[in-house]
């Protein structure tokens, strides 16, 4: 485990010499180890990257395909070994009914995590759906009570957020690093269609670090998702943003990559000439 104190320290240090910090999924020990040889800053572990590394598209994550609880502590055993250096956070669902979420918490810290992320997330559904969950006790609020209690525990929290009231809610709940989502992100084989436009990104990652910085001026903010897929958008977001502190990739790191690398070599392959 890493501090959560020495996180954020050097996370600033880095902030203030103009180096951006990097997040990025891992569904697989080897995701991990080669993001960890690129030099990521932290290395996030929740049951998407499961199915996103299966060929499954990342929303798999959100419906009844397994318990994304104990998915992530299954994943556990695979990835923390092979980390040598980099803080690894979980993707904790915050509104799991069948967990009491302090209990689990100290056994995600047991387990050797530095922090959390609360994924899965109600903030990816929209309309009849969220209200109902809303309304029956399973709304976004129990993720910012996950959030809360995480901090309490000094875990490292670096959660999802997609509204300004929820960047509000978080930050005084005491996030650490704020993640404003984008959406599904685009291209490659299983990536989203719909999204918004870079120029659109840019406005609402701003729009929602702003909210959060009035609360707190020194919460980091990173941005995620939809079109900010590879580094030349990312690129386009910081020029367009101010105090945003860098990005946080899932597909964008392990599975367009993957893509590229894989079907780039086999074509390599099949391109020989017999003799």
């Amino acid at each position: 485990m890493h501090s959560r104190t020495d996180i954020l320290a050097r996370f600033r240090s880095q902030v203030a010499a103009g180096v951006p910090i990097v997040g990025g999924g891992a569904g697989t020990g080897l995701s991990a180890k080669c993001a960890e040889a690129g030099g990521i800053d932290l290395i996030i572990i929740y049951n998407s990257g499961r199915f996103r590394m299966a060929g499954r598209g990342s929303l798999a994550g959100l419906l009844p395909y397994g318990d994304a609880n104990q998915i992530v502590m299954d994943m556990a055993r695979e990835v923390l070994p092979v980390v040598q250096r980099t803080p690894v956070l979980a993707g904790v669902c915050g509104t799991d009914p069948f967990r009491v979420m302090k209990r689990f918490l100290l056994d995600v810290k047991d387990a050797g995590f530095s922090g959390v992320q609360n994924f899965p997330t109600v903030g990816l559904f929209d309309g009849t759906f969220r209200v109902g969950l809303e309304e029956t006790g399973m709304g976004y609020g129990l993720e910012v009570d996950m959030i809360r209690v995480a901090r309490d525990l000094d875990l490292l929290t670096c959660p999802y957020v997609f509204t300004p009231d929820e960047a509000i809610a978080m930050t005084k709940a005491g996030a650490d690093v704020l993640i404003p989502h984008m959406g599904l992100t685009t291209k490659g084989a299983i990536g989203a269609k719909t999204a918004l436009s870079l120029e659109e990104s840019a406005k609402r990652v701003q729009e929602l670090a702003d909210a959060a910085k009035s609360v707190n001026p020194d919460v980091l903010v990173l941005c995620h998702g939809g079109p900010i897929s590879e580094p030349e958008d990312v690129r386009y977001i910081l020029d367009h943003t101010k105090g945003i502190a860098g990005f946080f990739g899932a597909s964008s790191i392990e599975r367009l990559p993957t893509e590229v690398a894989i079907t780039g070599c086999v074509k390599q392959f099949k391109e020989l000439k017999l003799c």
